[in-house]
């Protein structure tokens, strides 16, 4: 399979049921929207992930949906595997995240950086030794009055932001899509401006 046409997109959270909803598996939300689209199943994967692939359309970008088995700060290992299995660089890889620092129903998308104490990112950026891949920041907001990050990020979405969830989750996942098919910028000037 060519890698020019391929791409990993990872779904960063929390394993198990007990964390299925919250914020901080925002990102796996996002893949499971993509997998219905794709009509793909997600199954278990030697590379310590559970991974769904497809296409959306003949001769659409092929996408390689991956969620890691292992926890957040954990991501590292799998995502490194996963590039090493599909034989594909760093720079074929999304990853789609909970971010702290952009407003509940905003997504921004950016390509290498720093981790910005996010845990999972700086687990990958050790693991594979780079940050030239691309993001996909979830907004997920700060936390109300003086609760703490950790605390927030492991609770479920609020009833009011449920309503929203599915449209942010839909954005992200036209993004992603985006992404692979138009590039970065197209992307960022659509997804950028369309709340503002």
């Amino acid at each position: 399979m060519a890698s020019d046409d391929q791409w990993i997109v990872v779904g960063l959270g929390n394993p198990g049921p007990g964390y299925a909803g919250n914020r901080h598996n925002v990102g796996q939300m996002v893949l499971a929207e993509m997998a219905h689209r794709l009509s793909a199943r997600f199954t278990r994967h030697r590379t310590d992930s559970t991974v769904a692939e497809g296409r959306l359309a003949p001769g659409a970008a092929r996408f390689v949906l991956a969620k890691p088995n292992t926890f957040m700060n954990l991501s590292g290992g799998p995502v490194q595997a996963l590039l090493r299995f599909y034989d594909l660089d760093v720079s074929r890889l999304i990853v789609v995240h909970d971010e702290l620092d952009i407003d509940f129903d905003t997504i921004k998308l950016k390509h290498g950086g720093g981790h910005g104490g996010h845990n999972g990112l700086r687990d990958i950026i050790a693991a594979t030794g780079s940050n030239e891949f691309t993001r996909v920041r979830v907004g997920i907001g700060r936390p109300p009055g003086r609760q703490p990050a950790a605390d927030f990020v492991l609770k479920d979405f609020a009833a009011a932001e449920r309503q929203n969830l599915p449209i942010l989750l839909a954005d992200a996942a036209d993004a992603v899509e985006m992404i692979a098919s138009e590039g970065l910028t197209a992307a960022q000037l659509r997804f950028h401006t369309a709340r503002d």
